[in-house]
């Protein structure tokens, strides 16, 4: 597997910067509203879906009993919430072209 880099929040406002012209503050303003929007909405309790990048959906997950591997001792899961990401068929093909 091949060592990449990490896409942070400052790569996507300067993309935002370089191709739509919005200042340096603009673009980090603009990418923080999209982030916003988006944990909020998973906050409460609704799926974002992005066409042609993918899907963050939320399962609830009831409670089960697990076990220690280490001890082997029976301890009861907790229910929760869990965020899966889907992605799209678009980016499921861009990535196995690797373009």
């Amino acid at each position: 597997m091949r060592s990449v880099g990490t896409l942070t929040r400052a790569d996507l406002a300067e993309t935002i910067n370089r191709k739509l012209g919005f200042s340096r503050a603009e673009s980090l303003d603009l990418v923080e509203a999209v982030l916003a929007k988006m944990s909020d909405a998973l906050a409460a309790g609704e799926n974002v879906k992005i066409s042609g990048f993918g899907s963050f959906v939320l399962r609830d997950k009831k409670q089960r009993i697990g076990r220690n591997p280490k001890t082997g001792v029976e301890v009861p899961i907790t229910p929760r919430r869990v965020m899966t990401f889907r992605a799209s068929h678009k980016l499921k093909d861009r990535i196995a072209q690797g373009s």
